[in-house]
Order: structure tokens, then sequence, then C-alpha cells
């Protein structure tokens, strides 16, 4: 259960959506709280979920995984004991960067990363092959990035310094 964020969380927030490894003093400055108090606030917006991880985003480029390839999975049937399998795959591949249960024409919505097209037919072939429940994937190959973000928009209730 998150709990009710307040003006100073969301400031927090907002800085460390932008940069994660600011000093949580400089933090602290710009919302006007103690640095103890920002170091409280963090921990628990932490642990209750709101902040889910602390990680780098990497360029996909400068890493070796230019490809950024859209699948649109389509199942036979959704029941879960059908879809377990197909679920734990998707969870195991370290290529999957994203999946999305979804209403319309398909089940799922995966965003994968690849190398190149060799490695996509790999990754498709240990995702697909063999599993009755898959009806049809479509794919979808990402010409340019125009945004990659997972910053979410707040509301700003505090003037920032």
């Amino acid at each position: 259960m998150n709990p009710e964020l307040d003006a100073f969380d969301l400031a927090i927030l907002a800085i460390l959506q932008r940069d994660n490894l600011r000093p949580q003093r400089e933090v602290a400055e710009l919302v006007h709280l103690s640095p103890a108090a920002v170091q409280r606030r963090i921990r628990r917006l932490q642990e209750s979920g709101v902040i889910a991880a602390n990680a780098a985003q990497l360029s996909p480029e400068a890493v070796g995984r230019p490809l950024t390839i859209f699948i649109e999975v389509q199942l036979v049937n959704e029941l879960d004991a059908l879809t377990q399998g197909f679920r734990a795959r998707v969870a195991a591949e370290t290529a999957v960067q994203q999946c999305y249960a979804v209403t319309g024409q398909t089940d799922y919505l995966l965003v994968v990363t690849a190398r190149d097209m060799q490695e996509y037919q790999a990754i498709t072939q240990r995702l697909f092959d063999g599993d009755q429940n898959i009806q049809r994937f479509n794919t979808s190959i990402a010409l340019a990035t125009l945004k990659r973000s997972l910053h979410l928009p707040l509301p700003q209730t505090l003037p920032l310094r």
C-alpha cells in the first residue's frame, strides 16, 4: 500500500527521477527540509514501493543492443494454466525489457532489445517455438527513437531552487 504523498514527497521524487545520484543534502536544500528528513522520506518511499528501483538507464546503442523491437502476441486461449509457460519464458528472457497484457486484437505487447536480426530470431524461438497456445505474433522494429523515458509526470507543488 502506497503512503499518502505530500508536497515534499512529490518534490523529492521529481528530483530523484531526474538524477537519482544527487546527494541527499542537495535534495534537502532544494525542497527546504533537513538532510535527515529527506533520508527518512526516501527510505519510506523505497520501503512502500513508490520508489520501485534505483538503477542506471543505459544507452542500448552504447552497449551493443541497437535494435528495439515491439512484438504483439495473440494467444489461442488466455486461461492462466495455458499462459503460465509463456509468462515464465518472458520473465526469464533478459532481452525482454517490458511486457504488458493489453486489450484489443492482441493479448500481450513486448518490448525487446537485440544486437541484430539473428539474435532477434533466437529470442522468438525461445519465447514462442513449441507453444501451442501462441496463435501468432507480429513484429515492428523501431526505425528511430524519438523519446525514451521511464519518468512519470508528477504535480509540482513546491517551488524548487
